[in-house]
């Protein structure tokens, strides 16, 4: 339960050994390698070069490959299987298979070109329903598009507009030039699709006139054949392309059996690219490389040994502190703080030399999600959901994190909703006095929202004033380890000497404590200050603390606001449900409000017990700006690596 020490690795090998080491690296997932800090106008590195990025990019190439194959079949050839299916085991030799990963990558690529045909027919099908789309008006026109203005008489197929009736189109026409004659060949609400024919003599009158009625010329040269011929044409094209489509469907449908192999394929293309990544991190000469990075402590003495069987130079030192921005951090918790990972890394992790702080916030974390939720009912549904999710899918990473909470936060919600007698609101009592009036059943209980609202106030702001106690105790320890022992008696002892002053003064035992308190206050910027500043520390330290612990105390009183808020949705949702003295109707309504309830409650105690941890208990001592450790290993997404 600490931030795991780290040291600081430098290792120089043959050129040759590269991949050897990179796999034993990756095997055993110990080292993070890392930007080399080296000076380049030193003289003793000018020799160095980073590598040939190439195998980088088709590492990258080939894994997105992969990926698309496995999204393909995911739409084409759907996976039927269990939605908490754990991920299946595979060695370490089989999902690095050479052999496999060829013939995998072929039909990888195979899958692919088939979408991208698909993808190019649906392109071509789309363009040519959009010509049979610009076709369709001029069906009914027994002349070939192509046929063209002769000497002596002039042919255009034009469109008018909707609005503007044919008859004063014709009679437009016809005013210009008699030897015309303007045919409607069809219509629809925005156009009048026309063909015009008139002598060549006439032709230039005839159209300033059909122009001034909106007349626009249709652009049809391009074909040859009639309208209905061309139309036919399209959709024997068309039928060519569904079939087309449909067989590779139906190709695409039938290599479902092919995506455990895609899979591995793209958890091995993966860890190829986190090799190169690491590789491209690296300096080179002709025949050596040099290395850098970080690698835990305790696992040294496994990596040093793994190391012998090659002829390469190392050291493994403890950062200084000047380094300590640098150091990424890896938390080391038991299966009781562990969860609470999931928490840190969204704050952010602590600063690398610092105090871990899951041990320290668990047990106000969990305990204050379950005075805030309150309810056995959901404590019971939070714990069977997140136990289930572990106990079929052993899920990893942050979903593990948040299953794990979600289990221990649902204990606490149903232990404090057993003291509060509540199990989905008041659903058991209001469900039997459906069944029998004369009922009175309630769930026994120590005390409850509604009735003792004062009560819980208070003990949610002594639980309050507890955390802020326990966060200056730590600061306190913190400030001694690093040799502040003054800013330790001034800061945290002063305001304790204060605390329990006031305690024993509100009890009528003594005066004298609070008096020392008051005394240690002003001390403290006398002494520490200089000059005017002694003056206006003082009332800033008085100011900027008894507003700052008020207002922090203050805070804890989310605690009662979210059990009482929740407490009472749950019985307005019940009693509306009983309403109509039906049964079923209670059920339903019931049910749908507490889902409400929950899901509010479940997302709304977590962001403020987050609050609660990251700014009124943090603040006291946590240093945070560390940067996560991000080892070089075998990071599937698809199956489970065992030795």
């Amino acid at each position: 339960m600490a931030i795991v020490k780290m040291k600081h690795l430098r290792l120089v090998a043959m050129g040759s050994d590269r991949e050897d080491l990179l796999h034993l690296l990756q095997s055993m997932g110990c080292v993070e390698i890392d930007e080399p800090s080296v000076d380049p106008s030193d003289p003793l590195w000018t020799g160095l070069s980073r590598p040939d990025s190439g195998g980088l990019s088709a590492a990258r190439e080939r894994n997105s490959e992969a990926e698309r194959a496995v999204a393909v079949l995911k739409r084409s050839a759907p996976e039927k299987g269990g939605l908490l299916r754990p991920k299946p085991d595979l060695t370490e030799d089989q999902l690095l298979d050479q052999k496999a990963a060829g013939q995998a990558l072929e039909a990888a690529e195979e899958i692919n070109g088939a979408e991208r045909r698909i993808n190019a027919i649906h392109a071509e099908q789309l363009k040519l329903e959009t010509q049979k789309a610009a076709l369709a008006p001029w069906l009914g026109l027994d002349l070939p598009l192509e046929t063209g203005s002769g000497g002596q008489v002039t042919i255009q197929l034009g469109t008018l507009p909707g609005a503007v009736p044919f008859e004063t189109a014709e009679e437009a026409a016809l005013a210009a030039g008699e030897l015309t004659q303007l045919t409607q060949i069809s219509a629809d609400r925005e156009n009048r699709y026309c063909l015009l024919v008139c002598h060549s003599s006439q032709s230039q009158a005839v159209l300033e006139a059909l122009k001034d009625q909106g007349w626009s010329r249709a652009n049809l040269r391009e074909w040859t054949g009639t309208a209905a011929e061309n139309t036919a044409r399209l959709d024997r094209e068309l039928e060519a392309l569904t079939q087309e489509q449909h067989a590779l469907e139906e190709k695409l449908a039938g290599m479902g059996r092919l995506r455990p192999t895609l899979k591995q394929l793209a958890d091995a293309t993966a860890a190829e690219v986190s090799r190169e990544e690491s590789r491209d991190r690296m300096l080179d000469t002709d025949k050596t490389f040099f290395l850098e990075g970080w690698v835990p402590a305790e696992r040294w003495p496994e990596l040093e040994q793994a190391l012998e069987p090659y002829p390469c130079a190392y050291e493994a030192a403890d950062p200084t502190p000047e380094e300590y921005p640098n150091v990424p951090v890896r938390l080391k918790n038991n299966w009781f703080t562990k969860p609470l990972n999931m928490v840190t890394e969204m704050y952010s992790l602590p600063a690398y030399g610092s105090l871990d702080p899951n041990p320290l916030m668990a047990p106000f974390f969990i305990l204050f999600y379950g005075i805030m939720m309150a309810d056995m009912g959901y404590g019971l549904v939070m714990f069977l959901l997140g136990a289930l999710v572990l106990w079929k899918k052993k899920p990893g990473g942050t979903m593990g994190h948040m299953c794990g909470l979600l289990v221990l936060c649902g204990i606490s919600t149903f232990i404090m909703g057993a003291l509060t007698g509540g199990f989905f609101g008041d659903f058991i009592p209001q469900l039997l006095k459906l069944i029998n009036p004369e009922s009175t059943f309630a769930l026994p209980a120590l005390f409850t929202p509604l009735e003792d609202t004062m009560m819980i106030l208070i003990g949610a702001m002594c639980l309050g004033f507890v955390q802020i106690l326990t966060g200056m105790a730590i600061s306190f320890v913190k400030k001694l380890r690093d040799g502040q022992v003054m800013d330790a008696i001034w800061e945290e002892v002063t305001w304790w000497v204060v605390f329990a002053g006031l305690a024993l003064a509100i009890l009528k035992v003594t005066n004298l404590v609070i008096i020392l308190g008051g005394v240690m206050v002003v001390a403290g910027p006398l002494i520490t200050g200089k000059g005017f500043g002694k003056i206006t520390g003082i009332f800033g330290s008085l100011y900027n603390h008894v507003t700052g612990y008020f207002g922090d105390i203050l805070s804890y009183s989310r605690l009662m606001a979210l059990m009482l808020a929740g407490s009472v949705i749950a019985q307005v949702f019940n009693t509306l449900g009983a309403i109509p003295g039906n049964i079923v109707l209670f059920i339903i309504i019931s049910f749908a409000g507490n889902t409400l309830n929950f899901a509010l409650n479940l997302l709304g105690c977590y962001v403020h017990d987050l609050r609660l941890q990251c700014l009124e208990y943090f603040n006291k001592f946590y240093q945070d700006g560390g940067k996560p450790f991000r080892p070089l290993t075998l990071n599937t997404k698809y199956y489970n690596v065992v030795k």
